[in-house]
């Protein structure tokens, strides 16, 4: 189960795709990774997923890795007394503590906090900015608002405040029990929603302990004002292009994508874009011409993932989404220009060792045509690196840690194989030529590097390169 790309598929579940015969045909089409989203999952559908991933995982032959993405803090008004009410442009309309069900002139908003964060000038969007309202007068328990687009607004409906910072933790009480249970089953990647500073991932990883890794979902506008402090303390991103494009004018997102996208290869750490990518593959056997660009564009800008979200979860075509995005990264993958640009966008090297020897590694290959980076590694920093430089040859990671093969899974170019850790450097040359081999990336006589750590097993010590020739008895 090889893939032929480099950029990884993270795939949602859903309702259309929790047995285990459709989890496993969307790996055989191409998903890498799976992702449940606990805005609409139990702690018992969650773990039976997750076992179902393991079993199929086993029956593969493959790591499969599991993202368990955490609700946070969703912000909704109150009730109305007939349901919904239609505001008129112009009109004052007021947010406030009391519970009595709304009308056209006011409606709860169960959120104190909230309320105390408000000034005047603030936008409140509701109903994914279907409703736009700005604040004129802030009290504690009061915000008179006028409204600036006008629509109708029903029981319930979300609340999002692109120019107020949330003075809450992005993890709620039930993300708390949520982050327990997905710790307790052994999953590889935990995703933050709504993140607002790097307090709110440290936060998280305090809880985790290293039992999983994080990944910031960038959102808000207050995360794109202190990115360079989440991606410091985070270990991967997600550009989630639908909240970021209620939250902010829909024509910066492109350009956010891109910066995003660059940083996060700058610091090594994984980015995934995410949101509607094959949106009309809800309801249609095949993308537009313009979901097919945007998932190019994501591929040749390097991403490491491209993510479907209710195209898996809950669509009518979920295994022809997942071909789709697959073929799209093949193709892409090939043609001409794809290998200059993505050489184009790569960045000085930090001045350590371990960078130092990736990109030593990334030269070595690309000048004598090899057929695989083999890079030996036990946390997964080794591969990080490598795969930070995008060579042209495959990386493939072989680790004695099959949760770091999982937690790999995520991460451009890698093929992960769990196996013992070498016994000395002839054995960690034969290994590497074996399993280069047997996972079809070389044959007899054919040139692998391999990059690894001496002492062997100490995390971090990545400091040697080899050039090593495949045999037939290897």
């Amino acid at each position: 189960m090889r893939r032929l790309r480099r950029v990884k598929i993270l795939a949602t579940l859903g309702p259309v795709s929790e047995d285990r015969e459709m989890i496993g045909r969307l790996f055989e089409a191409g998903a890498d990774v799976f992702r449940i989203n606990m805005s609409h999952s139990t702690h018992d559908g969650m773990r039976e997923r997750i076992r179902t991933i393991r079993a199929l995982s086993k029956q593969y032959g493959r790591e499969i890795g599991v993202l368990v993405d955490l609700q946070g803090p969703k912000l909704r008004v109150g009730t109305f007394t007939n349901t919904s009410v239609e505001l008129v442009r112009g009109q004052t309309f007021v947010l406030d503590s009391d519970t009595t069900p709304g009308d056209d002139r006011r409606v709860n908003l169960p959120h104190p906090e909230i309320l105390r964060a408000l000034a005047p000038g603030h936008t409140v969007l509701i109903d994914d900015g279907k409703v736009r309202l700005h604040i004129t007068e802030a009290k504690p328990d009061r915000a008179v608002a006028v409204v600036d687009v006008a629509g109708r607004i029903s029981n319930r409906k979300g609340v999002s405040l692109p120019d107020t910072e949330i003075p809450v933790s992005a993890m709620t009480e039930k993300d708390r029990s949520d982050l327990e249970a997905a710790l307790n089953e052994g999953v590889d990647w935990i995703a933050v929603s709504f993140v607002q500073r790097p307090d709110d991932i440290a936060e998280v990883k305090k809880v985790a302990r290293g039992r999983a890794l994080v990944l910031a979902k960038i959102e808000k506008p207050q995360a794109i004002a202190r990115l360079d402090e989440i991606i410091e303390v985070s270990d991967a991103l997600m550009v989630a292009r639908g909240d970021l494009g209620v939250e902010m004018p829909l024509e910066q997102v492109p350009g956010l994508q891109k910066r995003i996208t660059r940083m996060a290869r700058r610091y090594g750490k994984p980015v995934v874009v995410a949101t509607q990518m094959l949106e009309s593959m809800i309801t249609a056997p095949v993308p537009t011409r313009a979901e097919v660009s945007d998932v190019a564009t994501a591929v040749f800008e390097g991403a490491d993932a491209v993510m479907l979200s209710a195209e898996s979860a809950a669509g009518q075509y979920p295994v022809e989404a997942v071909a789709t995005m697959n073929r799209i990264a093949e193709e892409v993958e090939r043609d001409s220009v794809y290998r200059p640009v993505i050489n184009a966008q790569r960045t000085a090297p930090e001045a350590t060792g371990a960078d130092a020897i990736a990109v030593a590694a990334r030269d070595v290959a690309e000048t004598l045509d090899v057929k695989a980076v083999c890079a030996w590694t036990s946390s997964g920093s080794t591969a990080l690196r490598i795969a930070r430089e995008r060579p042209a040859p495959p990386v493939l990671a072989l680790t004695p840690k099959r949760g770091t093969a999982r937690r790999l899974a995520l991460v451009w170019g890698v093929h992960a194989v769990v196996t013992k850790d070498a016994n000395d450097l002839d054995d960690m040359a034969a290994r590497a030529c074996k399993f280069s081999n047997r996972e079809g990336f070389s044959k007899e006589g054919d040139r692998i590097v391999i990059v690894a750590g001496v002492p062997f097993g100490t995390p971090g010590a990545t400091n040697m390169v080899r050039i090593a020739y495949t045999t037939s008895e290897t």
